[in-house]
C-alpha cells in the first residue's frame, strides 16, 4: 500500500524521549503519521504501549530484545510523538486495524507482539480480527503485560467517572496543569517506587505535551467500557496463538485477580506473576522482564521462565501452566 498524503508536521522528539541504540523512523498511513523506533534484525517484534504511554515505555527493553528480533516500538496515533488526529473515535477495533495497516505497509507478514495494558487489549482485539479474516498466522506469539480486561473493576470504575461531563472537563482543563500528578500516578503504577529511574517522570510528561494529547485520552476513556466488551467478544475466536500473560503481584491498575479468568478463556496461554512488581514490569525490573519475554518467544525449552529474584522476592515456581512468585 502506497501513501498518497504527505506526512504532516509532527512534534520533535526531545532528548529525554529517545531510545538509546534505536533508529527514529516515521511512516504515513492513510494520511496519519506514525513515529516508531527500530532496532535489531531477524523476526519482527512489535512493542505496543498502554494508556498514557508511548514508545518511551520500552526504553529499557529495546536493546535486549533487538539481539534476537527486528524491534518496532510504536507510538500509536494520538500518542507520544505520532500525529494527533481529529477522529472522534478512539476505540480498540480502529487501533487494531491501524496496527494491521502498519504491518501491511512495512510488509511485515508475521510478527510477535509484546503489549502492555490497553495495548494488550488492542492485541487481543487484533488477534480476534485476524482469526475472523482467516489470517491468524499474522501474529505468531503474544506477551500481554497486565492487559485490560472485563474482570478487573478498577479501570471500569475510573473511566466511568472520567467519562462524565465533569470528568471530561478535568481531563481536558485540569490534569494538563497539574504536573505533579504524573509523579503520583507513576508511584501508584510501581510495586516499589524506589525503582523509578531518573528521567521517568519527565519522559512521560514529554509524551503528553503535544497539542491534542488530552483530547485523545478523553476519547479513549469514553470508549473504554465498549472496548472491554469487544475484548471479551474477541476471545472465543483466538485459537492457536501462544500467549504469555505477565502480571505484577502489586498491580493496582489492572488487578492480578482478573488474570485467571482471562487465562481460562485463552486456549493457549501461560500466566507469570512477578511478586513485588507493579503495572510496569518492563520498567521496574527490565532485565527480569526481558529474560521472561525472550524465553517465551524463543521457545527455549532448556530455560524456565524464571526471573531473578529481587532482594524482597522469592523465585518463580511453575504450577500447571501458571507461574507464581
Amino acid at each position: 500500500m502506497q501513501d498518497q498524503t504527505p506526512a504532516p508536521p509532527i512534534p520533535e522528539v526531545p532528548e529525554i524521549a529517545r531510545i538509546p541504540g534505536a533508529e527514529e523512523r516515521t511512516v504515513t498511513i492513510d494520511g496519519v503519521t506514525w513515529r516508531y523506533w527500530f532496532a535489531g534484525s531477524g523476526p519482527a517484534l512489535l512493542l505496543i504501549h498502554g494508556f498514557m504511554g508511548y514508545s518511551f515505555s520500552w526504553r529499557f527493553n529495546v536493546a535486549g530484545l533487538a539481539r534476537h528480533f527486528s524491534v518496532y516500538a510504536i507510538d500509536l496515533p494520538g500518542c507520544g510523538f505520532s500525529q494527533r488526529t481529529d477522529t472522534p473515535e478512539c476505540a480498540l477495533p480502529g487501533d487494531a486495524e491501524g496496527v494491521l495497516r502498519f504491518m501491511d505497509h512495512l510488509q511485515i507478514e508475521q510478527a510477535d507482539i509484546v503489549a502492555s495494558s490497553r495495548g494488550g487489549g488492542l492485541t487481543l482485539v487484533l488477534a480476534g480480527l485476524l482469526a475472523q479474516r482467516n489470517l491468524p498466522h499474522r501474529v505468531r506469539k503474544t506477551v500481554l503485560v497486565s492487559p485490560i480486561n472485563p474482570w478487573s473493576s478498577y479501570g471500569k470504575w475510573l473511566t466511568s467517572v472520567l467519562g462524565t461531563a465533569g470528568g471530561g472537563f478535568c481531563v481536558l482543563h485540569v490534569l494538563p496543569r497539574l504536573h505533579f500528578l504524573t509523579a503520583l500516578y507513576l508511584r501508584k503504577l510501581y510495586g516499589d517506587a524506589r525503582r523509578i529511574s531518573p528521567g521517568t517522570v519527565a519522559g512521560y510528561r514529554a509524551g503528553l505535551q503535544p497539542v491534542g494529547s488530552f483530547v485523545h485520552l478523553l476519547r479513549i476513556i469514553r470508549s473504554w467500557n465498549c472496548d472491554l466488551r469487544k475484548i471479551e467478544a474477541s476471545l472465543p475466536a483466538i485459537d492457536g496463538v501462544p500467549t504469555l500473560l505477565l502480571w505484577g503481584s502489586r498491580d493496582r491498575a489492572v488487578y492480578p485477580s482478573s488474570a485467571p479468568e482471562l487465562q481460562r478463556r485463552l486456549k493457549d496461554s501461560t500466566l507469570l506473576i512477578m511478586k513485588g512488581v507493579g503495572h510496569l514490569p518492563y520498567e521496574e525490573v527490565p532485565e527480569e522482564f526481558n529474560d521472561a519475554v525472550l524465553t517465551f518467544l524463543l521457545d527455549a525449552p532448556s530455560k524456565r521462565i524464571e526471573p531473578e529474584p529481587t532482594s524482597q522476592d522469592q523465585p518463580v515456581s511453575t504450577v500447571g501452566g501458571q507461574f507464581e512468585k
